[in-house]
């Protein structure tokens, strides 16, 4: 945080909004009237719109001890995003609902929008409106997606059928390690204050819980290869929540191999560094936003060789349960053990 600080109500709510928003600029056709009015105003061209809402509350899921405000405004945006991809669209603009307490200044809020105005500009989104409170219970963050899709060409979590692959994008389990080494930097300052964090060797699994990037071009290549999963959504809870999530939908079962999942090398150094598994990692970790899709087994040859995209299994009958098969090749239950927000 800044160490000259402008204390909010100097400037008031709207002085504040006007502050913020003086520098932002449209990019989009869509966009007929952003921020500065009572309402926006979109026109999607024959598109059917998309729309995705996500709080973020301090102390639930962020703390702000580790936490950068740039970052902490970039992911804002880009874990909405996420959403929005997940129904296999283009998000096109977003409006940012924050309430914050009396310290905060507005150097810390323009920390925040420079995140914020980071990842509209790498995703080609508009930021076209929002609202500002105060709040006593900490920094409270709501942001609404708004995104477009070619008519009939959405995908929900309830498609799959039998049959059907079960694919990834990326890797999994860096994210929740990431927190994971936050968490115990945390504690040992707490109780220890003159030691320094460490954070050698670590970057990978920090940036990918600090400022996660959600999967655009899975989005692109589909579009590409004309290509339209049957089910899809995104890590968010953790992989065994989301396949559960999908089978539940689809009322269907699935098998998925453990050894089929894309792990990275750092994220097996950082495991065994908290004696931790990486498999486990993986499957219940969470906060990777990596897309999970099913498609038609006829598709897979336009995947196969994709570098960012890994088959992990297929779709079973809803009586077969949810089945996850390990290295030793014995098939155990896959349990949801995801991030539960209540």
């Amino acid at each position: 945080m800044s160490n000259t600080q402008t204390e909010i109500k100097s400037i008031g709510e709207f002085g504040l909004i006007d502050f913020l928003t003086k520098n932002n600029e449209t990019k989009l056709a869509s966009t007929l009237v952003s921020v500065g009015d009572d309402a926006a105003i979109i026109d999607h061209y024959g598109k059917q719109t998309v729309i995705s809402t996500d709080m973020l509350l301090e102390g639930i899921h962020f703390d702000l001890m580790y936490f950068p405000l740039k970052y902490l405004g970039f992911k804002a945006v880009t874990v909405n995003l996420s959403d929005i991809y997940a129904m296999n669209a283009q998000p096109t603009q977003i409006l940012v609902n924050v309430a914050l307490s009396n310290r905060f200044s507005v150097e810390n809020m323009t920390e925040f929008y420079e995140g914020i105005y980071e990842a509209c500009n790498e995703f080609n989104v508009d930021l076209v409106g929002g609202d500002t409170n105060s709040s006593q219970s900490g920094f409270i963050i709501s942001i609404t997606s708004i995104g477009e899709v070619t008519p009939n060409t959405y995908v929900m979590r309830s498609g799959a059928k039998k049959g059907d692959l079960i694919a990834v994008t990326g890797n999994l389990g860096a994210a929740y390690l990431g927190l994971t080494l936050l968490e115990r930097e945390k504690l040992i300052y707490q109780s220890q204050p003159d030691v320094k964090p460490d954070y050698e060797n670590q970057h990978y699994i920090l940036n990918r819980f600090l400022r996660p990037l959600p999967q655009k071009f899975l989005i692109d290549f589909f579009e590409e290869q004309k290509l339209v999963p049957t089910a899809m959504i995104d890590i968010s809870d953790g992989l065994s929540s989301e396949l559960h999530h999908i089978c539940n939908k689809s009322q269907v079962g699935c098998k998925i191999y453990e050894e089929k999942l894309p792990i990275d090398q750092q994220t097996k150094f950082a495991a065994s560094t908290f004696n931790l598994d990486p498999t486990m990692c993986a499957l219940h970790g969470g906060e990777d936003y990596e897309l999970l899709f099913t498609i038609d087994p006829k598709k897979y040859p336009l995947v196969e060789h994709h570098p960012n995209i890994s088959v992990i299994g297929y779709v079973t009958d809803l009586e077969d349960g949810k089945k996850l098969i390990t290295k030793s090749g014995k098939e155990i239950d896959l349990k949801s053990q995801g991030f539960n927000h209540l």
